[in-house]
């Protein structure tokens, strides 16, 4: 190895860079004092010999002493009119190392980062560089002989993010670059050659990005630039000074020396840490002047502004000729404040205006600040091309910068900055047509919307133009409509401010009351959840306590909605109470209450009122059920759940006179979701939207509204209608349906379907891919399946054991870390799954075409393949990416009644009888491990071929080779898991399921033995399993699936996670009995599984990993997002399945056989294994006159008396009447019972 030894010194040492003469090879070498115990720091391999000495010789120049800052990703920091020349990481012992070159192509100057990322921001050492040419000639840089370049004239700086030794290192200087290869050296000359008639020496350049310690990666670019909050930008240095320098004291560095400290200023920031301790935070800014207004009307941005790491200009998105309105008629821009997007976000969402909005980047970072959903909704507008919609940097540029001045709040300072921006941009503009040689009379306004009077008043006073979202939605086409979409909550406090108001709730304590309250013991943190059958009770998990605490009635609700993560306090003991047991519907409670009615009102009304008597007078029994439990109180919320609700409006709280005319009234809107409270909406739409599918947002619920107060949104659609209500699922459930973007649909290959495995194996797509073409291969799937993941094969082997493989789709080939269909995958999950459709997680080429393993062709695949014994003992396993061709698709049926017909000999049908053979034998090994078999109701509905309209529901049969799929399946997932947590403990992709707690399965085991007489034990999976096997009733063969059933529903979800949170032993995942699980079998239609490929690529010297792949912060994020888009695809897709059934069974009689699962004091469910539904029967249900109801708690019996007598107990049969009926509450059509009879047909 030759080494050019010049060593780069830092607080930990010296590191000394290694230049091999052989291979693209850079390498670190690390020591204290001694040479000898040097220790190899860190390698970077890059693509060209050129660009690694490049990299080599950029650090020689430097000869800096550099400390160290805080920074993760430098690689993306580039900016506009920046290239990142190259870049290098590498995993050492769980550190993530990263070092970057950044070319700026106006000056030549480099912007070195070296990031050491161990897992956690505040032990993230990093130093950064920056070199500006400065020299008055535009010949910087001289060539004096074949290895030797110098460059002439050079400022070298060198920053750190603690500021402790922050200075300039040299105020001038020439260095000498020795190249080892004299092709580097002229590599380097031709990358900064600058011609004699350049510009070179008329601008100075220095880009400084500093980076707080409590911050996370950026945020991905806006309109082709980077944003992150508070970030710094890359300056134009302007030569008139500004007093900016009080708030740098700090910094133990002179500005008045600095030739650039007209542009640089600071921001100060005090924050507390988790310790308690207040921490200040001190971010230096550069000011720069090439920001771009983005108006296609101005000339003069459009020569200054930077261009892209290709040279290429981002285009500029407002529009020349944008709309005009009433009042604008020459057209207009629109700036927003903070206020105006909290308060209407909806309105600049809506397609019938609000389009040539400029986003201020004061506003955005404050609305980050405020709601994060907003902030997400308002970085997908400044995505949409549509909108038009522009992010401007207005605190990183030079004229918009505004200085908080002494005693001034943030939000006035905020305020004047929107103010300053709004002056700036219609100056700006004035002089850009003026420039044009057009007039002014065409220039368009730039308007400031606020719902901030003394925002308003402030900017009418500087000559600013600027109005309350009410007044300028009033001067738009279809104002009315747009109205109802501002919400009402400030107008609505200054009218009560007037009065003096009731209030019916208790205050919030204060923050730092509630944390100290939580840190001590005397207050408990955890998410609050409403009862499904009483909307009156709550109850919140907390660690404090073995069963969850109950919150009962209004006042102790206080506000809080389902799933809030609320605070609370717990009650003395005396008034701890049992859980309901009586069914109360708000809808039942409070109807044809009087929306507009807030005088006089109490929170809680005498229906309910007496409601709650009977669960205060009820006896305190021996038994689980009647024993009262820990019971509590909200004190505060910590984080509103808040989102947009589906539902409909309740046509009682419409007036009459309203329904005529467009008069402003409050209607209730009752949510699709029985766990939502009413919603009070005020619209001028009342009578249009009667009778339809609505979406409405909550804006607030103070202390002296019964119920909370929304707007309305838009409306979705007749009620019943196939649209408005699939619609109104997936965003109920928060399922992302939009269509793909462009920039997505960019990344797809741009052959299209014609795309195919190239022919030829020496082309670069078979690097390192095993061809598996010759191989008996096929899929089996459910009927109709189109985004085939998996396929498998099986084969004997010479020495008598067998060769299996599974074979699953190669997305990862197709998807890349980081570009915008991987942005797009990760925030939509997963696939979701409808009666009717398929919402995709990938573009359908990918999905259905080109990743799909269909049968007769040829597709990139990613194989695990085991040789095992007849036994099913695995002797060795192995993974490879490989290039399969399936000889068919089959169904399961189809795969089932293949294996059964004994005439089938081929040798596709005897792999699948030896793969059902030893898939039957691994089942076995996982119950006799201790594998749970649940069960879960399945019904799959059928459709009309032509109409789609659902015919008929049948109850989906249990085939042996769903079973052989799902072992194989496991295996992999199993397989892959060990292998990548192998490669990588810190962050490979897992799945864990724990153990239920014991108090989960302490109701269903009172209820078997008491009624059957039945142990169910719950110590080990195992036992749970063997005694789930014992829970059966010789007369009734569903009765062990009904147990199974309800046994389900007492676990705890399965969730993703990154290894390196965990502890080993919580790797478990409880029902499959296996100490460490995955996902990787299904790429097509679940993030995680990609995830897992991009890993198990690394893990076997296929790839190098992505960074993206290898940081835990990242990965903890993407299983934050993919555990909830998971749960919520489940519950849409039972949504969907419920829809329609009741669509299947409308104007449809048929009498059942079904099975009680819970009993009430006042009604009870039935399980209908036909069609696979429960539903509630209530007393009132019985008879046209409800009869009297006697409940037995300790026995799970309930008996009626009067108009119809019965006895309905826990798991007894029963015969119902099934229909349909439009439920009033939800307004969806559902399944309605009916009692017949106790017990059987």
């Amino acid at each position: 190895m030759d080494r050019y030894f010049n060593p780069i010194y830092s607080c930990y040492g010296v590191h000394e860079l290694c230049v091999r003469r052989k291979g693209s090879s850079l390498q670190f070498r690390r020591w204290s004092s001694n040479r000898a115990h040097a220790k190899i720091w860190m390698a970077l391999f890059f693509k060209t010999w050129e660009r690694m000495v490049l990299f080599h010789c950029a650090f020689v120049a430097l000869k800096a002493r550099c400390p160290f800052t805080l920074s993760v990703y430098p690689e993306e920091y580039a900016l506009g009119g920046e290239n990142v020349l190259f870049r290098g990481q590498i995993i050492d012992d769980g550190f993530e190392h990263s070092l970057a070159v950044i070319q700026d192509h106006k000056s030549g100057g480099l912007r070195l980062h070296a990031a050491v990322w161990s897992g956690e921001l505040r032990k993230c050492p990093v130093w950064t560089a920056f070199v500006t040419y400065q020299s008055e000639s535009s010949r910087w840089m001289d060539r004096r002989s074949r290895h030797r370049i110098w460059l002439k004239d050079i400022t070298p700086y060198v920053f750190c993010g603690n500021y402790k030794k922050k200075h300039q290192m040299r105020k001038h200087g020439e260095f000498e670059i020795y190249f080892t290869d004299k092709y580097a050296a002229d590599a380097f000359e031709e990358i900064f050659r600058v011609d004699d008639g350049g510009t070179q020496g008329s601008e100075d350049v220095m880009d400084v990005p500093v980076r707080g310690p409590s911050r996370g990666p950026p945020e991905e670019g806006f309109n082709g630039s980077v944003f992150e909050e508070n970030m710094s930008r890359a300056p134009v240095p302007h030569r008139h000074h500004r007093n900016e320098t009080a708030t740098m004291t700090s910094l133990k560095r002179s500005l008045g020396s600095d030739p650039l400290a007209s542009n640089i200023s600071s921001k100060v920031y005090v924050r507390s840490t988790k310790s308690g301790k207040v921490q200040k935070i001190v971010r230096e800014l550069y000011l720069r002047q090439d920001i771009p207004c983005s108006s296609k009307l101005c000339t003069a941005c459009l020569k200054t502004a930077p261009r892209d790491a290709a040279g290429f200009l981002p285009p500029f998105v407002l529009s020349a000729a944008p709309a005009g309105t009433k009042k604008y008629k020459q057209g207009h821009y629109i700036i927003p404040d903070t206020n105006a997007l909290l308060n209407a976000l909806d309105l600049f969402e809506t397609s019938a205006a609000f389009y040539d909005v400029i986003i201020l980047q004061t506003v955005l970072e404050e609305l980050r600040n405020r709601s994060l959903p907003l902030y997400n909704r308002l970085i997908g507008l400044t995505k949409s091309e549509d909108k038009r919609f522009y992010v401007f940097f207005n605190d990183f540029r030079l004229e918009t910068y505004v200085v908080r001045e002494k005693g001034e709040s943030i939000n006035d300072r905020n305020d004047r900055a929107v103010r300053r921006a709004v002056k700036w941009y219609d100056e700006h503009l004035i002089q850009a047509v003026k420039a044009a040689g057009g007039r002014k009379e065409k220039v368009p306004a730039v308007v400031m919307l606020s719902d901030d009077k003394e925002n308003l008043r402030k900017a009418k006073k500087d000559g600013v133009e600027a109005c309350s979202l009410k007044e300028y939605v009033g001067g738009l086409e279809n104002a009315e409509k747009l109205l109802d979409m501002i919400s009402v909550v400030q107008e609505n406090r200054e009218i009560k401010d007037a009065k003096t108001a009731e209030l019916f709730y208790d205050e919030y304590y204060s923050v730092s009351k509630m944390g100290t309250g939580v840190k001590n013991g005397t207050l408990h943190q955890g998410i609050f959840n409403v009862s499904p059958y009483n909307y009156l009770e709550g109850s919140i998990k907390v660690p404090a306590f073995d069963k969850s605490l109950i919150v009962l009635g209004r006042e102790n609700i206080n506000r809080a909605v389902q799933g809030d993560v609320v605070v609370v306090e717990v009650l003395p003991k005396e008034q701890w109470k049992a859980p309901s047991t009586k069914i109360i519907e708000e809808e039942n409670m409070n109807k044809d209450e009087n929306a507009d009615a807030e005088e006089g009102e109490s929170v809680v009304t005498e229906k309910e009122r007496r409601a709650l008597q009977d669960e205060v007078k009820k006896v305190h029994s021996k038994t689980s059920e009647g024993r009262p439990q820990p019971t509590a109180r909200v004190v505060g919320v910590i984080k509103r759940n808040w989102r947009q609700y589906v539902g409909h409006v309740d046509e009682s709280s419409v007036s009459k006179s309203a329904k005529e005319s467009r008069k402003q009234q409050t209607v209730f809107l009752i949510p699709m979701d029985k766990r939502i409270p009413k919603i009070r909406v005020r619209t001028r739409q009342a009578g249009e939207i009667v009778g339809k599918r609505v979406l409405v947002t909550i804006d607030s619920w103070d202390r002296d509204s019964r119920h909370p107060v929304g707007h309305f949104v838009r409306s979705l659609g007749d009620l019943e209608t196939k649209g408005a209500e699939t619609e109104a699922l997936l965003l109920e459930y928060d399922v992302q349906y939009r269509p793909f973007p462009k920039a997505v649909l960019d990344c797809l290959p741009a052959e299209g379907h014609d795309w195919i495995v190239p022919p030829s194996t020496d082309d670069p797509g078979w690097k390192d891919r095993r061809d598996l073409r010759h191989l008996e291969i096929c899929s089996i799937d459910p009927i109709g399946c189109q985004d085939i993941d998996d396929a498998l094969h099986a084969r004997p082997l010479p020495n008598g054991n067998y060769e299996v493989g599974v074979h699953i789709a190669d997305v990862s080939h197709f998807v890349k870390p980081n570009n915008a269909m991987d942005a797009e995958a990760s925030i939509r999950g997963t696939t979701v799954y409808l009666v009717d459709k398929r919402i995709d997680m990938l573009p359908m080429l990918l999905g259905t075409d080109l990743c799909s393993l269909k049968p007769y062709i040829e597709r990139y695949a990613f194989s695990a393949i085991w040789e095992m014994t007849p036994d099913a003992e695995i002797v060795k396993s192995e993974f490879t990416k490989s290039v399969i061709k399936s000889r068919e698709a089959f169904s399961y049926e189809q795969a089932q009644i293949r294996v059964d017909d004994k005439s089938q000999q081929d040798d596709l049908t005897t792999a699948i009888r030896t793969l059902l053979m030893l898939s039957k034998k691994f089942k076995q090994k996982r119950m006799d491990a201790g594998a749970l078999s649940l069960s879960s109701p399945e019904v799959r509905v059928e459709m009309e071929s032509e109409t789609s309209d659902p015919i008929d529901i049948k109850t989906k049969k249990h085939l042996d080779t769903m079973s052989l799929v799902e072992e194989f399946m496991l295996l992999a997932n199993t397989s892959v898991a060990a292998k990548i947590y192998e490669a990588f403990p810190q962050t490979a992709m897992l799945r864990r399921h724990g153990a239920p707690p014991k108090t989960n399965f302490e109701e269903l085991a009172n209820q078997l033995k008491t009624k059957r007489n039945l142990d169910l034990r719950m110590a080990t999976s195992k036992e749970l399993a063997d005694s789930l096997d014992t829970c059966v009733d010789p007369k009734e063969p569903f009765f062990n699936t009904l147990v199974r059933i309800m046994a389900t529903r007492c676990m705890m979800s399965a969730e993703y996670f990154c290894s390196g949170t965990q502890a080993y032993p919580e790797f478990r995942h409880y029902g499959l009995a296996s100490e460490i699980y995955t996902h990787f079998t299904s790429p097509i239609r679940r993030y995680a599984d990609l995830v897992a490929h991009r890993q198990l690529a690394a893990a076997i010297d296929y790839e190098p990993l992505h960074a993206a792949v290898r940081s835990k912060g990242k990965l903890e994020a993407v299983c934050k997002n993919i555990n909830v888009r998971h749960r919520n695809a489940q519950q849409a897709g039972r949504a969907s399945i419920e829809y329609y059934v009741g669509q299947a069974l409308k104007g449809r009689i048929v009498e059942e056989e079904g099975f009680v699962m819970k009993v009430f004091s006042n009604g009870f469910v039935v399980f209908v294994p036909r069609f696979g539904i429960e539903s509630l029967i209530r007393l009132r249900d019985l008879a046209d006159v409800e009869p009297e109801g006697d409940f037995d708690p300790e026995n799970w019996t309930l008996r009626t008396s009067g108009s119809r007598e019965v006895k309905v107990e826990l798991f007894g049969k029963v015969v119902v009447r099934i229909s349909d009926v439009l439920e009033e509450g939800s307004g969806k059509r559902k399944v309605k019972l009916e009692l017949v009879k106790t017990g059987g047909k």
